[in-house]
């Protein structure tokens, strides 16, 4: 690359070449020549269009800043004078990652889960390796993994569950990972992926990622341990990691299918299974991980559930897929959240913040073989909807009004009037033919069938 002053860079001009204006993709990343990216995988992971392309994933994605403050915009302003000596860094292993922002998520069953949020810059970085280590890798791992692999996804896990359940082995050995990501071992993963990236300085910039530490609330801590998740390399570095395991069950002709950390081993009998769970807790500590005994089990397959299904046995014995109780409660608690009481939000805004999560769920769990459930939670969202509308006329008269111009019977407008603070009684039956299914339609209130 060509060097510049860094008066020249933030001109924008360096030597007769015009650097892009900030925002767009080719500011993170200034013309590279073909003989300055480098030697082997580093050299490929810093390549113009290499980098180009990450920079257009990590603006889709978009996300927090990490510990800089600094979003996309304003990275892309800095990086225009400031990557070239972050290349030459790169490229001679003396780069070194900030540490990654903590943030702790909820859970749905009430705990919490660690979220490490890098930099911007990190973030591309870490694209940019992606994209060349990916197609190297991924190729090599187990048929049975699906989680966070191109051209795979859980949908194709819980169908082939499914197929196993079908089969006969109506046992799974459910096992789940304690901590999994905040325990992986950095020697241990490093040596795995040495043995599949012969890549001198990929491998130590993968390990500065890793032992880049975490704050939060100003304060640092080294991390000895864990991938946090939240950057683009975690997910490819855990298959790395548990594809071992994947490949020592296949080796013993296990019927088996792991998404990310949850893996299922299906077997015909329980005395198969306790066998099986023994076999998986050695395996795992190998690479020095435990399995959470809360929370794993060997059971019946129809009394467990897998990346939020459960299975059933219909007349005939035709296994079919259902959403499971705990993925509905989940998404009950997420509507209900959604859809509080918040002063100042009309109808419509409750409804656009709704949209787009029903829309998702709806999507994923499409594959469920129950259409009574949907139809029961359709009218379970409408007569929420209908109880916020209520609220939101709140005076009787306003209300009396407002139930007469849409048809109700005077009657019917007087009793719901009288006692306006009873939203949810007054929103069920009394109001299903004068706010109808018409109204939630015109509303964009979306369904579910």
């Amino acid at each position: 690359m060509r060097q510049m002053s860094a008066s020249a860079e933030r001109s924008g001009r360096g030597q007769g070449e015009a650097l892009s204006l900030p925002g767009s993709d080719e500011a993170l990343c200034p013309r590279l020549e073909a003989e300055d990216t480098g030697p082997g995988l580093l050299g490929a992971v810093l390549a113009r269009e290499n980098m180009q392309q990450a920079m257009k994933r990590v603006r889709s994605n978009k996300g927090a800043a990490g510990i800089d403050g600094l979003g996309i915009d304003e990275t892309a302003e800095r990086l225009t004078w400031e990557w070239p000596a972050i290349r030459e860094q790169l490229l001679h292993g003396t780069y070194r990652p900030q540490p990654v922002r903590r943030v702790m998520i909820p859970k749905p069953d009430g705990g919490q889960r660690e979220l490490g949020i890098p930099t911007v810059t990190d973030r591309l970085i870490q694209q940019a390796l992606l994209q060349v280590l990916q197609p190297l890798l991924d190729p090599t791992f187990s048929q049975h993994s699906y989680g966070f692999r191109p051209g795979r996804s859980a949908h194709q896990a819980v169908q082939a569950a499914q197929a196993y359940v079908q089969s006969g082995r109506r046992v799974v050995v459910d096992v789940d990972l304690e901590k999994f990501f905040d325990r992986v071992n950095h020697d241990i993963l490093i040596d795995r992926l040495r043995k599949r990236v012969p890549d001198a300085g990929v491998i130590r910039l993968v390990r500065a990622y890793l032992t880049s530490g975490m704050m939060a609330g100003g304060v640092f801590w080294e991390r000895s341990e864990g991938t946090p998740q939240g950057g683009p390399l975690s997910p490819l570095l855990a298959n790395v990691l548990l594809d071992e395991v994947d490949k020592q069950l296949e080796q013993l002709g296990h019927s088996f299918v792991r998404y990310a950390d949850d893996a299922n081993v299906y077997v015909r009998s329980r005395h198969a299974g306790t066998r099986v769970m023994a076999q998986l807790r050695k395996l795992y500590g190998r690479l020095r991980l435990t399995v959470n005994e809360a929370k794993s089990a060997v059971a019946s397959v129809f009394q467990r559930k897998f990346l939020g299904y459960s299975f059933w046995v219909a007349p005939g014995g035709k296994v079919k897929r259902r959403v499971a109780d705990k993925a509905k409660a989940t998404f009950k608690q997420r509507v209900r959240k959604l859809t509080r009481r918040s002063g100042g939000r009309s109808l419509e805004q409750v409804v656009e913040r709704l949209r787009s999560y029903v829309l998702g769920w709806k999507a994923y769990f499409r594959l469920a073989d129950t259409p009574g459930v949907w139809k029961e939670l359709d009218k379970w969202i409408r007569h929420r909807m209908r109880s916020i509308q209520l609220r939101q006329w709140r005076r009787g008269r306003t209300a009396y009004r407002e139930l007469l111009a849409r048809g109700a019977k005077p009657e019917v407008a007087r009793i719901v009037a009288g006692n306006m603070r009873r939203w949810w009684r007054n929103s069920g039956m009394l109001l299903n033919a004068v706010l109808d299914l018409n109204w939630a339609d015109q509303l964009g209130i979306p369904r579910l069938c």
